[in-house]
């Protein structure tokens, strides 16, 4: 037996307003027989099949007197499906109603003061039965009302004829809106689930890749550029080893500092993704000032305006793009020296890569697709520090002559801009 949805408190209030209302027109109805007709052989059948009719109506719930899920949505309106698809009540269910019915029926022969208990049981029917076999459910109790009104009658009156009717109709409209209404707000409800699941996904999908592209530029920056800059060391100790020891051993030695930094960032890329040079509470100038190039390139940093507190994401930043700057410097450009520079604005950050290098040519934009250092844009490298410059709504810009060097500017607002 299927397990009734549960009730939302609206549908447990015109439950307990139905069940009173049938509760008290039973009794009213029990005790008008009995006070109209004291002493009547039939009175220990009525009250016997009043007692009756109590227990079944409390029994109602035990056999599962609620319709399941499938039935109710089958009456949802246009939102729901057809009644002719609608799930058949369970058997126990329909024994129950017909008992009810028939006790009902025998009652109201017996006793036609008992009609008006049929109001509660058309909200009854209604509940159990499909929409089409409710109906006519109503109809017929419908009928019994009006046949036990004109009996307890002294005269025709036209109320008796029409008031049941009218007040059967009312009572199926007006169910029958609830239901429509309730339908409509559950799928509307479950719309709603849906799409904050969808919209939750998609989120969760978006902050994945977001994370997956930072990790790229960080590993980039950190891990590769290290990398590089040892095989680019280790390569020129190897062919000055036999002819310039002294050297080589310098070029070895700093391979050696340099993979040193790249364990650090590595153990710090699997601690926290903070960059280590900013660790232990350094401020984003001294960063600047300890990079270095290489050993063949001078690296000079000025530091101009006063420096105002940044968040940790605009200094991570700026220092990833100094770096990757940089090693685009030594890699690419050919340079000799390299200055960078931090100036604050007042409004904005500024950090300005230079050097000296044999430059490239570009666009006259001014933002040409470079890496900034005289080398086409390839890698991770160029489009690295735009995204990073572009998430804190930061702008980058290139400028580059070939054989006059090439000057990459970042900057990035102090205000977030939204």
């Amino acid at each position: 037996m299927s397990h009734p949805p549960p009730r939302r408190p609206d549908t447990r209030t015109l439950a307990t307003v139905t069940h009173a209302a049938f509760f008290l027109l039973l009794g009213a109805s029990l005790a008008r027989f009995l006070l109209r007709h004291p002493g009547e052989p039939r009175t220990p059948w009525i009250i016997a099949l009043s007692v009756t009719l109590s227990l079944l109506y409390v029994l109602g719930p035990a056999v599962g007197a609620t319709p399941p899920p499938g039935a109710r949505a089958a009456r949802g309106g246009a939102t729901a499906a057809p009644a002719a698809t609608a799930p058949a009540p369970p058997l126990g269910r329909l024994l129950w109603l017909g008992l009810i019915v028939a006790t009902w029926v025998v009652l109201v022969v017996l006793a036609p003061s008992f009609a008006w208990c049929a109001v509660p049981l058309f909200y009854t029917a209604l509940r159990t039965l499909r929409p089409r076999a409710a109906i006519v459910l109503v109809a017929l109790l419908t009928t019994f009302v009006v046949i036990a009104q004109l009996q307890l009658a002294t005269a025709f009156d036209p109320n008796l004829l029409l008031a049941p009717p009218a007040v059967a109709a009312l009572a199926t409209a007006v169910f029958v809106h609830t239901e429509r209404q309730a339908e409509a707000q559950r799928a509307l409800i479950d719309d709603l689930i849906r799409t904050r699941r969808e919209l939750a996904a998609t989120e969760r999908r978006e902050g994945t890749l977001a994370e997956r592209q930072r990790l790229s530029m960080e590993i980039h920056d950190t891990l590769a550029q290290n990398l590089s800059s040892q095989q680019m060391l280790l390569q020129a100790a190897d062919r000055t080893w036999d002819t310039d020891p002294g050297t080589a051993r310098a070029h070895v030695r700093t391979a050696t500092g340099i993979a040193a930094r790249g364990l650090a960032e590595a153990r710090r890329l699997v601690h926290d993704l903070a960059p280590s040079e900013l660790a232990g509470g350094a401020g984003l100038a001294d960063a600047l000032r300890a990079l270095d190039a290489g050993p063949h390139i001078q690296v000079r940093f000025h530091l101009e305006g006063t420096p105002a507190p940044l968040p940790g994401r605009v200094q991570s930043a700026l220092l990833r793009i100094a770096q990757g700057a940089l090693a685009n410097v030594r890699e690419h450009s050919g340079a000799r020296t390299a200055a960078l520079t931090l100036s604050f604005l007042g409004d904005q950050v500024v950090l300005d890569i230079a050097d000296d290098g044999h430059g490239f040519a570009q666009p006259r934009t001014g933002t040409g697709t470079g890496t900034g250092t005289g080398a086409s844009d390839r890698g991770h490298g160029l489009p690295a520090m735009r995204a990073r410059v572009r998430q804190l709504g930061g702008t980058l810009t290139i400028e580059s002559t070939p054989g006059e060097g090439t000057v990459l500017s970042a900057a990035v607002p102090l205000e977030p801009t939204g």
